[in-house]
């Protein structure tokens, strides 16, 4: 070990600091950019069930209430979704793996809840006020 370390240069030190402090900087962006939420903008999750939008639900949580909607898939499943406090989970389906049920709550943008056996994804995304897509009409207030 003496012998590796005699064979560094004080600039070698300096390069090696330097590298390991730059591999943390996409790290430290990422969450950065993730937690930027513009104002005027709003969280929105996106239900979808075999790819197709089924319902876009706000989760604005100063307008929210509690809520629990149902959704069958297929014929002999189902996912009983929960809306509460500005966040979303599956809350219990019928599924063997119950990922969904497990992955928990989530509120922020970019999260997603999965339930893969009834191909049903729940998106966190969001949407500005300067939005006039045909999507808004989807929008459910709760």
């Amino acid at each position: 070990m003496k012998e590796i370390l005699k064979q560094f240069r004080p600039f070698d030190y300096i390069l090696i600091g330097l590298a390991v402090l730059l591999s943390f900087t996409p790290a430290v962006v990422t969450a950065f950019t993730a937690n930027q939420t513009p104002s005027g903008s709003q969280l929105v999750a996106v239900v979808k069930i075999n790819g197709e939008i089924v319902d876009k639900w706000s989760l604005d949580p100063q307008h929210s209430k509690n809520q629990e909607v149902t959704y069958y898939p297929n014929e002999g499943q189902y996912n009983i979704v929960q809306i509460k406090d500005g966040a979303i989970r599956v809350r219990e389906d019928n599924s063997p793996d119950q990922i969904a049920v497990n992955t928990g709550w989530i509120s922020k943008k970019g999260q997603i809840l999965v339930c893969l056996p009834h191909q049903l994804i729940i998106e966190i995304q969001e949407r500005g006020n300067d939005d006039d897509g045909p999507d808004d009409e989807l929008i459910l207030p709760i």
